[in-house]
């Protein structure tokens, strides 16, 4: 069995179609090591179980779409709009697809989904003190030096400069 694929590779391919978070088929099938048609098979044998807020086919515009995002003139030899899955119907995927490498890269992909509402949590948390410090500035500077120095906590330090070594200079030019 291959080993798994990163969590930082997972993330680049969850977008948002439609307000949701979801992941299209060729991506979901490269991950579990099988054929998107395979895949395909798997979910038509069992489509009762994935209602239109588990999964649902891409519009012509939405795949354009994602296609100039990414640069891209052409989507594979697909003659079908690929699917795209939610969330829960990733889960679902996993009693389709029974393999254990299936069930370990369902098990990282939620993990994924995890660690972007956990991310999603802390900016909001951030905007949302930037908006109550400015709301309470009434033209006084102090409140843009403070915010100044919360963001220089947040960064890491810049390295020093480089010491440049001080050689003597000899003469310039040819000598005679």
């Amino acid at each position: 069995m291959k080993g798994l694929v990163p969590q930082e590779v997972i993330e680049r391919r969850i977008f948002v179609i439609r307000g949701q978070k979801v992941m299209l088929d060729r991506d979901l099938a490269e991950l579990y090591d099988i054929l998107t048609k395979n895949l395909n098979k798997a979910v038509s044998r069992n489509i009762g179980r994935f209602p239109v807020d588990f999964m649902f086919r891409l519009t012509k515009d939405e795949l354009k779409n994602l296609k100039f995002h990414f640069g891209t003139s052409s989507w594979g030899g697909s003659r079908k709009m690929p699917r795209a899955f939610t969330e829960h119907g990733i889960l679902m995927l996993s009693s389709v697809l029974n393999s254990e490498r299936a069930i370990q890269v369902n098990i990282a992909i939620m993990r994924a989904f995890v660690r972007l509402k956990q991310i999603l949590v802390t900016h909001k948390e951030i905007a949302e003190k930037l908006e109550k410090l400015e709301k309470r500035m009434d033209k006084q500077d102090k409140y843009v030096i403070a915010i100044f120095e919360i963001m220089k906590s947040f960064m890491p330090p810049l390295p020093p400069p480089p010491e440049t070594p001080s050689k003597p200079k000899g003469p310039i030019g040819f000598s005679m």
